[in-house]
């Protein structure tokens, strides 16, 4: 057991330097691929960059193993990369037909129908720590400071499965979120625990322990969800976080008789488009 430990304590800093880029490049390409993000929540970015960036500034008080410091380095990048591109391929979530509604957040948080925001509220918050840090580094609250931050950190980090764990329990099925992404979480973040628990003691604070646990526990409800669902039922494509089914045969036909009543519908001369349906039809007008 102890050659064991020796293998993943030699081989797991490699491994956690660069997950970020193995866990979410094929999610980059299936995006820019498909020309949509749909079914992909803009949270994991959000999530992401600000644990990342948290996590940057509290090594400076608890110099953990620097794998994890490059991680986190690597992990403002790859979303910050993940982010652009979600966020142009983001698919309309307006004029929808039978489209629900999406619940609005205060000042439209993260749901801003405009780019600029986000890289505006990502700027912002990195500077203002950077701020606070050059500030304190000099005080003896620093240690006790940057502790706080390591643990808003982990917290922040630990929920990152629960959005699109939401999202997917919303549409009954994972589409637009790659498979990979959940097995490399699922077996990142099992080599991730292992390498906690086989690391010297001090190397790893508990924080990131106790945090890591819970994450996992997150992943393996994921990696159920896509066994249960995978894409879900079939006829229903992911908009955004929500689901859009089409509108069942009968309540087109219904909407159909109504438009027969209605002014100028047929007249004569008038040029349309028409569509049978049963023993009558249904002209569009045209301007």
């Amino acid at each position: 057991m102890g050659f064991i430990n020796e293998i993943v304590t030699s081989i797991a800093p490699i491994f956690i330097a660069t997950s970020p880029i193995t866990s979410y490049a094929d999610q980059i390409h299936s995006i820019h691929r498909t020309k949509s993000s749909a079914g992909f929540s803009l949270d994991i970015p959000l999530i992401m960059l600000v644990a990342s960036i948290l996590k940057v500034f509290y090594w400076f008080g608890a110099h953990f193993a620097p794998s994890l410091l490059i991680q986190a380095l690597l992990m403002i990048a790859v979303h910050l990369l993940l982010l652009h591109v979600a966020l142009l391929h983001r698919p309309p979530t307006t004029h929808l037909p039978f489209q629900p509604s999406v619940r609005k957040r205060p000042w439209d948080f993260w749901q801003w129908p405009s780019t600029r925001p986000y890289w505006a509220f990502v700027t912002y918050f990195a500077l203002a720590l950077l701020v606070v840090h050059l500030l304190l580094c000099w005080t003896s609250v620093f240690i006790p400071y940057t502790s706080v931050l390591g643990m808003i950190a982990l917290t922040v980090e630990a929920t990152l499965p629960l959005p699109q764990l939401l999202a997917n329990y919303q549409r009954r099925g994972c589409k637009g979120f790659r498979p990979s992404v959940i097995a490399n979480w699922i077996v990142g973040d099992t080599f991730k625990m292992w390498f906690f628990f086989a690391s010297p003691s001090g190397s790893v604070p508990w924080a990131f322990k106790i945090c890591g646990i819970f994450q996992a526990v997150c992943d393996l409800g994921l990696g159920l969800q896509w066994f249960v669902w995978r894409d879900g039922p079939e006829g229903v494509a992911a908009v955004g976080d929500k689901e859009l089914r089409s509108p069942p045969p009968e309540r087109i036909v219904e909407s159909f008789e109504m438009l027969k009543g209605a002014p100028g519908y047929a007249e004569k001369g008038s040029v349309g488009v028409s569509i049978e349906m049963g023993e009558g039809s249904w002209e569009r007008q045209r301007i």
